[in-house]
């Protein structure tokens, strides 16, 4: 931090070391500044000859301190993060191994000076999570993500997925960019394949499943805990299901994604056996519930 946060100062040093040069005494300048004269001679000695309009306020932050790390501790937690590309806390555990004891925040402080800490955005908005609902009917919880595929490095397409946690009722429905109108059209897609009614909505925080889109969907929307993945394990499970049975086996494109989807999802919900509900599958468990209703 800068000694002093007088905004005139830089150009009152100027002026100072103008004056002594043009005849003035550094006693008579310092006099009539109300300086020092040590710091009348030290703006001095910062100015070039040809002259400056301004001498700026530098910090008065120490250079070194008696307690900091030994260079070569930081040089082994910067090259342990870039070799493995892990969080501070794998690195202070890899420096232990190795009979380097220092503390976690000293590791963190170290990789933030180094630029190598991701932080997270300041325009990423964090939403508060309601009780997350019983599922106990169709439509009780109902589960939406997004899939990122990459086509080349600077171009991805996305796959908008969806389970009811009831039933196991899966849909998808594939875009060449996820935003809220996209995730809101989505949901109404899959309102109108399925046979039940949605009745809560949960979603990570991404960009695409904002206030915005909470607003404008009409229905109750909760969004997963942080740092909590068993929240959104069912779509996750079959993220991966999908992944390995219908897309890796297609081109990534989203014309022929959404050719091939409905073959998919119709054999999924009809006729794949699911562990999870007794081996049946979605669509005969949601008869059951329909003839009990």
């Amino acid at each position: 931090m800068a000694y002093t946060t007088n905004p005139k100062m830089p150009k009152l040093r100027a002026r100072a070391v103008k004056m002594v040069r043009s005849g003035k005494s550094v006693s008579e300048v310092a006099r009539y500044f109300g300086y020092t004269k040590g710091a009348v001679s030290k703006w001095c000695h910062k100015v070039p000859s040809f002259g400056v309009h301004e001498i700026p306020t530098k910090s008065s932050r120490p250079h070194h301190h008696p307690n900091e790390l030994p260079s070569k501790i930081v040089d082994s937690i910067v090259a342990y993060k870039i070799k493995y590309k892990r969080c501070s806390e794998v690195i202070h555990q890899h420096l232990k191994n190795d009979g380097i004891f220092v503390s976690l925040n000293s590791v963190k402080r170290k990789l933030d000076d180094a630029g190598l800490i991701k932080k997270r955005s300041p325009w990423k908005r964090l939403h508060l999570s309601i009780e997350r609902p019983l599922p106990i009917n169709p439509g009780d919880l109902v589960i939406v993500d997004t899939i990122h595929l990459m086509v080349s490095e600077k171009k991805r397409i996305y796959v908008y997925t969806l389970i009811d946690v009831c039933s196991r009722w899966c849909y998808a429905w594939a875009v060449e960019r996820i935003s809220n109108k996209k995730s809101i059209e989505f949901l109404k897609r899959a309102q109108a394949e399925a046979s039940f009614k949605f009745n809560c909505i949960q979603s990570d925080h991404g960009s695409e499943f904002s206030q915005h889109f909470s607003e404008r969907i009409k229905m109750l929307h909760r969004h997963s805990r942080v740092r909590k993945p068993n929240d959104n394990s069912y779509l996750e499970r079959f993220n991966r299901t999908l992944q390995e049975e219908c897309l890796r086996k297609l081109r990534v494109n989203v014309k022929i994604f959404n050719r091939a989807l409905p073959v998919y999802l119709n054999y999924y919900n009809d006729e794949r056996l699911h562990m999870g509900i007794n081996f049946q599958t979605p669509n005969q468990l949601l008869k059951c519930f329909q003839a009990i209703g």
